[in-house]
């Protein structure tokens, strides 16, 4: 999508912090951090959202939480860490690309909201 930042960054028309990438995902680092460790991790195919996915595209959130577990893993977040994703205006969401929140390094407070 043209105005997508996510997929502006994919092209590399928008610099990041890359940790991570392959022919289906991208991860890098959050410009606006909410803990020590905050890695983005994006498909490279456009959906606005979980609720954009079927079934065939759906195993792309597999790929995804297997690569944030590698990630916790190689920055040291052995202690614990948290994966978020956020689905609509109501949920918080603020870039309609599918999107996942990799937050860790510190001790996470137990409040969601």
């Amino acid at each position: 999508m043209s105005d997508c930042i996510f997929c502006k960054i994919i092209a590399g028309e928008i610099p990041s912090t890359k940790v991570y990438e392959d022919d289906k995902l991208l991860a890098f680092r959050d410009i606006n951090p909410q803990a020590p460790v905050h890695i983005l991790i994006i498909p490279k195919t456009h959906y606005d959202s979980v609720n954009a996915l079927d079934e065939k595209s759906a195993p792309i959130v597999a790929d995804i939480m297997l690569l944030a577990a590698k990630l916790a893993k190689e920055n040291g977040l052995d202690s614990g860490y948290r994966i978020i994703t956020n689905i609509g205006d109501d949920g918080g969401q603020t870039v309609k690309h599918l999107h996942f929140h990799l937050l860790g390094g510190v001790k996470l407070s137990e409040k969601m909201a």
